[in-house]
């Protein structure tokens, strides 16, 4: 027997439907790479975000680019040249994410009474 869901998915809150699309570890990174290098190709990309691998990289884009956050465009050049960026959807996500960013700062500085660091992706800034 097939797993039926109790809810359907249109009756969600919209905070879930929100963090599935820009949830997780590696979207809001990317989306926060992309809003301050504003064009990047793959290998840029890969590069500002260091420690992922290729096939998550890909698998992150795609859902990216299917919630219309992130543009994709192919040149027709030899080598081929494809560019990523974010569409003005995406760009409406930067000041949720800078300000989720505020927030966890804050917290980390009550729970472990330092000072977090600069993050000069989403460009939070700890308070002095």
């Amino acid at each position: 027997m097939a797993y039926q869901r109790k809810l359907e998915r249109d009756i969600r809150c919209p905070l879930e439907y929100g963090l599935e699309i820009f949830g997780g570890k590696w979207k809001s990174r990317i989306i926060c790479v992309l809003a301050e290098k504003k064009v990047l190709r793959y290998s840029g990309l890969r590069r500002e975000m260091g420690d992922i691998t290729d096939a998550v990289l890909a698998a992150a884009l795609k859902e990216l680019l299917a919630a219309g956050l992130v543009d994709r465009r192919s040149y027709d050049e030899i080598p081929p040249r494809v560019e990523y960026c974010l569409t003005e959807r995406g760009r409406s996500v930067v000041p949720i994410l800078q300000s989720i960013c505020r927030w966890a700062g804050l917290c980390r500085r009550e729970e472990y009474g330092g000072v977090p660091a600069h993050c000069r992706r989403c460009d939070y800034k700890p308070p002095a």
